[in-house]
């Protein structure tokens, strides 16, 4: 082989292996980029025990995110009848109105759900559609919850559009 030909093929195999040791680092770091965890929680119903039970299941899984020094990225859309936990109103005269045994755990849910938007910066979005048809002020809902146009659209844009796993808690 001549000298020309030498440093041509020299020349490849040392970018070759300068390719090897670079790929594993970037391979890592787009691991590291999709380690984010995406989880969309539906909060459409009325019970209070079962709301308190998807908040158990926040919390065990923003620890366990937190433990593995994971980021999460947490989310809770509310609809219908699940504005009852995102506001202090009665909502009288509504389908949606407080009954006692809401009256009972509000307060407890109220510091729970704050204590995981303060805490580990779950997001809580509120269907317009449904604060509308209450026809409740924005100001009335708790500090922190946004509103987005349509609750089910929002649930459908974090799943498809952007990788998050859906949770309903039963």
């Amino acid at each position: 082989m001549n000298a020309g030909r030498r440093s041509i093929v020299g020349g490849v195999g040392w970018l070759l292996g300068v390719a090897l040791l670079v790929t594993p680092v970037v391979a890592q770091e787009v691991r590291a980029a999709d380690t984010e965890a995406r989880v969309v929680y539906h909060a459409d119903f009325a019970d209070p025990r079962r709301f308190s039970a998807m908040l158990s299941s926040i919390r065990n899984m923003a620890m366990h995110y937190q433990d593995q020094l994971r980021d999460a990225d947490i989310r809770i859309v509310v609809v219908a009848h699940g504005i009852r936990f995102v506001t202090g109103d009665d909502l009288e005269g509504t389908p949606f109105a407080a009954d006692a045994d809401l009256e009972v755990v509000r307060d407890d849910l109220r510091g729970r759900l704050e204590g995981l938007m303060s805490v580990h910066g779950v997001e809580v979005e509120l269907c317009d559609i449904t604060r509308r048809a209450a026809d409740l002020p924005r100001e009335a809902l708790y500090e922190g919850v946004r509103t987005v146009p349509s609750g089910v659209v929002r649930l459908a844009e974090l799943q498809s559009d952007q990788g998050f796993a859906y949770l309903k808690v039963e």
